[in-house]
Parts: C-alpha cells; structure tokens; sequence
C-alpha cells in the first residue's frame, strides 16, 4: 500500500512569518496537534507540534502573539514521498520517534500521515503499527527495565 492512500491530503500549513498565536489557533479549529511551515513555494521548511507551542514559547515567556513559528519550529523535518510504501513511512517513524509525517511530491506538501491514519486504515497490518507506536513512544526499553 502506498502511502498516498492512506494520508489525510487536507493538510494544512502555515508560513515562517505566521505568528505563535495564529498557529495554535489554526491547531485548535482544525483539532489537530501538528502543523508544516512552508515556503511560499509549498517546499516544508519546518514544523510546529502543540508541544512546540508550549515548550518553545509559552513555557519561555516568549510573547506568542508576535513572534514567528520560525522562531519555535523544528527546521530538521523528516518527510515521506506519495509514492513510498506504507513499511517505509512506518520505518522513518520509528527511527525518528516522529507522529506525524508531512507528505511530498515533487518537492511539495500535499498531505500528512498520522499514526491515526494508519491505525484507522483497514488495508494496513496492525502489528506494524502496534511497532511503530511502541517504537516512538520507546515503549520496548520501558518494558524492559
């Protein structure tokens, strides 16, 4: 299964230049906890989590209202083609510990793959998700000790 088939292709993203503020509000209304930041060309140039916006601003004092995404984002952004196997996206999730993978064709965001997506998704194998889960949230080594 491609991973174009079982992504959300109603992503939104926002601009380096968008505020903190405008961000979460975005976050809110669309209820979800993860946001691109993109050039004006749609290339990912970052990405805001809900975390991002607690732990890199509020929690800093950081005036949320003015101050850029740019500012907070994660500018290392690991990011899957359309074309790629779903066992290739839930491997880079894994080994980046990452919930939310912003989707690319030809160098632009078309979409995003959630763990949510592939957990809902009836076409993909449960134990590879039950994996890849266990492998962001380091579930394994937990046990273990």
């Amino acid at each position: 299964m491609k991973v174009k088939e079982c992504m959300c292709n109603d992503v939104k993203f926002v601009t380096p230049n968008t505020t903190v503020c405008d961000c979460a509000k975005l976050m809110c209304n669309s209820h979800i906890g993860c946001v691109p930041v993109c050039d004006d060309s749609k290339n990912v140039v970052g990405v805001v989590t809900d975390r991002d916006v607690i732990l890199r601003a509020l929690a800093c004092d950081k005036d949320y209202k003015t101050i850029p995404v740019s500012d907070i984002m994660t500018c290392k952004v690991c990011c899957c083609d359309a074309n790629s196997d779903i066992k290739e996206a839930e491997k880079l999730m894994s080994q980046n510990a990452i919930r939310r993978l912003p989707v690319i064709e030809n160098n632009q965001i078309i979409g995003i793959l959630t763990i949510g997506d592939l957990a809902k998704n009836q076409n993909v194998n449960t134990e590879g998700v039950c994996d890849t889960l266990e492998n962001i949230c380091d579930c394994k080594s937990k046990n273990a000790e």
